[in-house]
């Protein structure tokens, strides 16, 4: 039999593939699966022509798409016979009426054995082609497309992989009336992170494509499986995927949400509930967590269109170590060394403790959590991440940190969802209320704190200018007073950073409601104002630029000659004493920044003040002045309040929202500003260890004063205080060099994963190697982000894996990079805009892409594997899109 009305061939995955088989099960259940027939495995084997002979399964890839191709032309240029086009369309009117519609699947048929797609043993899906919004008039060609797809190239390179024929896969075709849904889900019965006994629910407007294509505003609903308590994570929608009644005939596409359903969750919590409990009997039925999509129709019912198990990274049975660098590879991206990782631990556990008491944890509290103190950063493979696990046992301790764990979640760059518990029935309310006159006095003393905190430490810096001549006792003790101090002060940078996020959010809430562009007019309205640290330092870089272009002999040997030899010519005042004092200023102040300064690894001006010169070579060639890069920020800002002006006439809300910009503006340059007196924490400690690595050099305990870096500091420092265990250092950095050498040939860990608690984590880890991120852009050529700093701007890429690279070859480029950290700021002074994989609204990226008045896009997921060197690209910092453009289009609109 070639075509299946129904009866019970339709459970047989044989003849119509296991995806059609369980949509049978499911009907014959009761559950509300829309009616369908299939078109048989055996109708494909029968009626379309045999493949051409397979080049084996060692082709190169090349020769297997091209061999995939002509075979899935050869089908698309067939038809269905006369015969069997006859009983398809007859089935058609009896399913959908003549004038109604139906959505066509297809789905490759199991073997006599079972086995095959969306199998219990197999649930991988998504090779074969579907089409929806269907009419009576084009379903023998979209059956034809169907039977084409079993030579899809991503079809076939899968199966060669999995050691499969690709010539024996045949195709069913499913014809499924079409219900024409205003909303859709797709629904796990487990968390499909951690396997956790969560349902989750992703939900949009329109239909269920816009969902798994990522083409629609999605709402998520998490539903705990023990209390029912219901997390809804919802936004305004503008976009969904559905048909446009004005052009029917264009099937699905993208069309704007009605502006009555813009603000509300797509589902209330009663369609919730029923969507779990659809979605509890589909697991029943098939004995195991289950994917499955759905859609709502007009009147409130909900449809099932598809079920297979569900993949989930994690079983259910034991508990899982969240970990992640989200936005962590600012600061120590890549292989991070022993030296770098043990100066952290210490700097987390400090800071972070003086936070904690700041925001009124009880000291009670804080000994009752040590353990997790000393853990809240890991060393895996030789890079560092969050354990996320501690991080929210700490966070949790603060009050009102439920409220606003969704915005640090994102500003920590963290998308995925940990499943770490939350506090629930209004309790969180309850403790920010309780806490409100302690959060108040807090908030209205930080801009005293934060000056007092400032001064303390250029008083310090200022005395550790120099640490020549000092004895190693000394030093030592220099270093041990500078961390003893920072660990009663330093939680004034993070107490900046709370009230910061909590501003930033009311503002963009209060932006999107009552402003046209909304929380895109944000970035330029914070702009202006008193400059920070950091571009403080841009523009000293500038200021010398022009100082060396003012003089021709000057700016021909900064562009021309070795860095140290010209150095040492201006400290000897060769270019004069102008020049010499300005460089010397400018090192003084600004000499502990550098690329991937809080590395102790990584030299810094600090000990080659020559590196300053690669920094200007860019600007000195191009020109740039101080006075434009303000006139820059000044002209961002105004055009700004001006379309808040525009867009915001009501002038009580205007205050407002200049009341909560102001404010924010001061935690930004806070924030800022203390990121700056980071830098030269990190460089005063890398001084005096590197001090310290000559001394075991000259001791006979290392072979070279780099060999520091694989070690803890406090073995450093015990070895000259007496409490070092083990004196064999030269060994033990040797045995630590040589495992972080051998991380570098590891592929990548992904930025978030889980271990199995209980489990040494280097056991754990050993599955857990990503091969990096999947080649893959949205089907419109447009990559999406966050908006983090306005203004459209094309150009042509400038991929950078390793910034230590000359800047002048970001020179009107746009730079597209992983991550980033302050040291890119060379780099980031000559583009022309930016695109980074990592990020948040207030990472480092988005800050200095606001200083600089440069667009920028952060969260852009697999940006720099995504876009090639050279590629021409459109971003725009203000609606958060990367756009491919072709060479035709670009060099269009240079001309």
């Amino acid at each position: 039999m070639q075509l299946v009305l129904d009866g019970p061939g339709l459970a047989d995955p044989t003849l119509v593939g296991h995806k059609f088989a369980r949509q049978d099960r499911m009907r014959e259940a009761g559950l509300p699966v829309p009616r369908f027939y299939c078109l048989t495995g055996q109708a494909f084997a029968d009626l379309t022509p045999a493949a051409t002979p397979f080049p084996g399964p060692r082709a190169d890839t090349g020769e297997l798409v091209a061999w995939a191709s002509a075979n899935r032309d050869r089908i698309r240029a067939g038809v269905v016979p006369a015969g069997l086009a006859d009983q398809v369309l007859t089935a058609f009117d009896a399913l959908a009426g003549a004038g109604g519609l139906v959505a066509v699947r297809a789905c490759v048929v199991a073997t006599a054995d079972g086995a095959g797609e969306d199998g219990a043993g197999d649930p991988f899906a998504g090779l074969s082609d579907s089409y929806l919004y269907v009419s009576r008039d084009a379903v023998l060609a979209r059956v034809v497309d169907c039977w084409a797809s079993a030579y899809n190239p991503e079809a076939v390179l899968y199966r060669v992989r999995r050691g499969l024929d690709p010539t024996t896969a045949r195709v069913a075709v499913g014809v499924q009336r079409m219900m024409l849904g205003t909303r859709s889900f797709v629904a796990f019965t487990r968390d499909p992170r951690t396997g956790a006994d969560r349902r989750v629910i992703a939900a949009a407007h329109g239909i269920g494509e816009g969902i798994v294509q990522e083409k629609a505003d999605i709402d998520h609903f998490f539903v705990d499986g023990a209390t029912g308590a219901i997390e809804v994570d919802a936004g305004a929608k503008a976009t969904m995927v559905g048909l446009d009644p004005q052009r029917p005939g264009a099937g699905p596409v993208s069309l704007p949400v009605p502006a009555d359903r813009a603000q509300e969750p797509v589902l209330s919590s009663a369609e919730v509930r029923e969507v779990c409990a659809l979605a509890g009997t589909v697991e029943k039925l098939f004995g195991g967590p289950q994917d499955i999509e759905g859609t709502i129709t007009a009147d409130g019912t909900i449809h099932l269109v598809q079920a297979r198990p569900a993949v989930l990274e994690q079983q259910p049975d034991g508990t899982e170590v969240p970990w992640t660098n989200h936005n962590l590879t600012e600061s120590f991206p890549g292989l991070t060394s022993t030296l770098t990782y043990s100066q952290a631990c210490v700097f987390y556990q400090m800071g972070f403790t003086d936070f904690y008491r700041r925001m009124g944890v009880s000291d009670r509290s804080l000994r009752g959590n040590r353990h997790h103190l000393s853990r809240m950063i890991g060393h895996l493979d030789g890079q560092v991440y969050y354990r996320l696990d501690a991080w929210f046992a700490l966070h949790g301790q603060i009050p009102g940190f439920d409220l606003m764990r969704p915005l640090w979640e994102r500003s920590l760059g963290l998308t995925e969802r940990t499943g770490m518990p939350r506090d629930r029935a209004g309790r969180p309310w309850l403790r920010v209320l309780r806490s409100a006159p302690r959060l108040a006095w807090l908030f209205a003393r930080q801009p005293r704190e934060t000056r007092s905190f400032l001064r303390w430490w250029d008083a310090f810096v200022a005395d550790s200018a120099s640490l020549d001549g000092h004895p190693t006792e000394e030093l030592i003790v220099r270093y041990r007073h500078m961390w003893a101090e920072a660990e009663r002060r330093w939680g004034t940078t993070m107490v900046n950073s709370y009230f910061g996020l909590a501003v930033l959010a009311l503002a963009t809430v209060l932006l999107t409601r009552w402003t046209r562009d909304g929380a895109a007019l944000l970035p330029p309205l914070v702009s202006g104002g008193r400059p920070n640290r950091t571009l403080e330092s841009v523009r000293s870089a500038i200021a010398l630029a022009e100082l060396a272009g003012g003089q021709p002999a000057l700016r021909r040997a900064v562009l021309e000659q070795p860095e140290r030899e010209v150095w040492g010519d201006i400290t000897a005042g060769r270019y004069g004493a102008e020049v010499a004092g300005a460089f010397a200023r400018h090192l003084a102040r600004f000499g502990d920044r550098a690329l991937h300064d809080l590395k102790l690894e990584v030299v810094t001006p600090r000990q080659q003040p020559w590196m300053i010169l690669s920094t200007l070579r860019p600007f000195v060639a191009q020109g740039l002045t101080v006075a434009g890069s303000v006139a820059d920020e000044r002209r961002a800002s105004a055009e700004a309040r001006r379309t808040l002006r525009e867009t915001c006439p009501n002038p009580a809300r205007r205050a407002v929202v200049g009341l909560l910009v102001a404010s924010l503006r001061f935690f930004v340059k806070a924030r800022e500003d203390t990121r700056f007196c980071r830098s030269q924490l990190y460089g005063i400690s890398r001084d005096v260890l590197w001090r310290l690595a000559d001394q075991l050099v000259a001791a006979g305990l290392l072979d070279e004063a780099g060999d520091v870096a694989h070690l803890r500091v406090e073995e450093v420092l015990g070895a000259f205080d007496g409490t070092l265990p083990d004196a064999g250092l030269r060994d033990l950095a040797l045995r630590r060099k040589a495992e972080l050498s051998a991380a570098a040939d590891k592929p990548g860990l992904p930025a978030y994963f889980t271990t199995r608690a209980g489990v040494p984590v280097s056991i754990a880890l050993a599955s857990r190697h990503d091969a990096g991120t999947p080649e893959t852009t949205a089907t419109d050529g447009v990559l999406r982000g966050l908006a983090s700093s306005n203004g459209r701007v094309r150009g042509r890429a400038r991929v950078v894996r390793d910034a230590a690279i000359p800047p002048q070859s970001c020179a009107d480029r746009i730079l597209v990079a992983r991550e980033t950290d302050p040291g890119w700021l060379p780099l980031m002074m000559v583009a022309r805009g930016m695109v980074v994989e990592r990020g948040s609204l207030v990472s480092h990226t988005a800050i200095t892409g606001r200083l600089l008045g440069i667009p920028t896009v952060v969260a852009v997921a697999g940006a720099s594997t995504v876009i090639a060197d050279g590629a021409p690209l459109e971003i725009d910092g203000g609606t958060g899109t990367v756009r491919l453009l072709s060479e035709a289009e670009f060099e269009a609109s240079v001309e």
